[in-house]
């Protein structure tokens, strides 16, 4: 992945992170309010030995002697020898060996000092253990480990430098360090399972997904519309809308690619069903009439039409009757308004889709079509689901795929091609709908609008057209 795709991951899956980020924040609170504080008491012992006749040589290895056993002194303190009187002297609930996990001793480098420090959940608690462990350290070093000299004083004198005192506040649980663990944390559970989502999400949501897939050739991308269920016609209801415009730029794109071609006919098909085929069909067909092209829209959708309904028009007369020799193609072949846009319903659903579509006389009713008209837009069925849109297709007519974003899988995509390549069919570009606008950045698909002024001017022209 390149790092624009990530920083689009982290983009679209901000409300998880977040979410995440949250969460880490919650538990690391929630571990600090349930967490039993811990207070830390510290005493300080100062170790020397006694030189005698105090001359200068005897006062540097003194210091040297000390400085050398201070290292043994301190793996005394958590013995047993050390700790048990204390536990006897504080009345503890504890033996000795519980004792040394909260008592700690150390002594900084180069120096005789020793640093005992005692935690408890008592901040006075502390202050007792570390005095009387630092206490029964120098009656057990001075009376029973060193041997003493000739006047009955032992050669090493142990000296409190640093009494341990009440601690103010506890050592633990640190708030602020918990709640900013939590916080990272969260962020790197909440990233980690964005980058998951993307990387087992096999569903095409851009247009960038379709171009790491095929070679075949992108011209459309339409944006999305929350109102496109109630109001499909959106050319219509809403011509000055992102999803109106994305609809010109794939009318403009069709032109460029039909300049190498004999026929003006496209096939529209798609992957699965509810992938806006039909609502594609519709609209492209009206912004072709738009510019002022004579379009013919066919229904050949043979097994669900929806066209007819979009459009308001009566279907029950159409294409069937025509290819089963019962009506003439400027019988049922309706014009939609005052617009140059002509109509050709699928007519009564037949038993038989895939013959009729196939036949010698749907051949005709094409070839008439494209006789008689600068574009004509056939709607077909998903080619995944049957092989109508195949088989009209054998006729040398391209298809244009259109393959829904969140929806249509990269798979699902392949094995489309696939198929119509296996049937002979010539698929001339993909289009790619239900698109948000971010997807379609880079691409010219974005929110362009008319100003109120050239809103004006063209509702007068449409008005003069109708």
């Amino acid at each position: 992945m390149e790092l624009r795709e990530y920083v689009s991951i982290l983009m679209k899956n901000w409300v998880l992170i977040v979410i995440a980020a949250t969460l880490g924040v919650a538990a690391g609170a929630g571990f600090s309010l349930m967490s039993t504080p811990e207070y830390q008491s510290r005493t300080q012992i100062y170790v020397s030995v006694r030189s005698g006749a105090g001359t200068t040589s005897d006062m540097v290895q003194g210091a040297t002697f000390s400085r050398q056993i201070v290292n043994s002194y301190v793996d005394v303190i958590d013995t047993g020898v050390v700790l048990d009187p204390v536990v006897e002297k504080l009345g503890l609930n504890m033996s000795s060996s519980e004792l040394a996990s909260h008592v700690t001793a150390e002594s900084p480098t180069d120096t005789a000092l020793i640093n005992i420090t005692a935690t408890s959940p008592s901040a006075e608690q502390s202050a007792e253990i570390a005095n009387a462990v630092g206490e029964s350290f120098k009656n057990v070093i001075q009376n029973n480990l060193e041997p003493n000299v000739q006047n009955g004083m032992s050669p090493v004198n142990l000296t409190t430098t640093q009494t341990a005192l009440i601690p103010s506040s506890a050592v633990s649980p640190n708030v602020m360090l918990n709640l900013i663990l939590g916080l990272l944390i969260g962020l790197t559970v909440g990233i980690c399972i964005a980058v998951l989502r993307s990387v087992l999400d096999t569903r095409i949501h851009s247009l960038h997904d379709v171009e790491a897939i095929t070679d075949t050739p992108l011209i459309g991308g339409i944006i999305d519309d929350s109102d496109v269920e109630k109001q499909p016609l959106t050319m219509k209801s809403k011509p000055y809308s992102p999803m109106a415009e994305s609809y010109r730029t794939l009318r403009t794109n069709l032109q460029f690619l039909n300049v190498d071609q004999d026929s003006s006919v496209f096939i529209i098909s798609s992957a699965n069903p509810g992938e806006g085929k039909s609502t594609t069909s519709v609209n492209l067909a009206l912004a072709l009439a738009e510019a002022g092209s004579r379009v013919a829209l066919v229904e050949a959708d043979l097994r669900l039409p929806r066209v007819s309904k979009y459009l308001g028009v009566e279907g029950n007369a159409g294409l069937t009757d025509i290819l089963i020799g019962k009506a003439e193609l400027n019988d049922v072949l309706q014009r939609w308004g005052r617009t140059k846009l002509h109509f050709l319903p699928s007519g009564r659903i037949p038993p038989n889709p895939s013959e009729l579509l196939g036949s010698d006389a749907m051949k005709q009713v094409i070839a008439e079509l494209d006789e008689g008209f600068d574009y004509v837009i056939i709607d077909a069925p998903p080619a995944l689901a049957v092989t109508d849109a195949a088989v009209i297709a054998r006729s040398n007519f391209g298809i244009l795929l259109a393959v829904a974003s969140g929806s249509t899988k990269k798979l699902e995509l392949e094995a489309a091609l696939a198929t119509l390549d296996h049937a002979g069919a010539e698929v001339l570009g993909v289009i790619v709908t239900m698109l948000p606008p971010k997807a379609a950045a880079g691409y010219g698909y974005g929110s362009y609008g008319y100003s109120e002024e050239s809103k004006v001017d063209a509702s007068l022209v449409s008005e003069d057209e109708r």
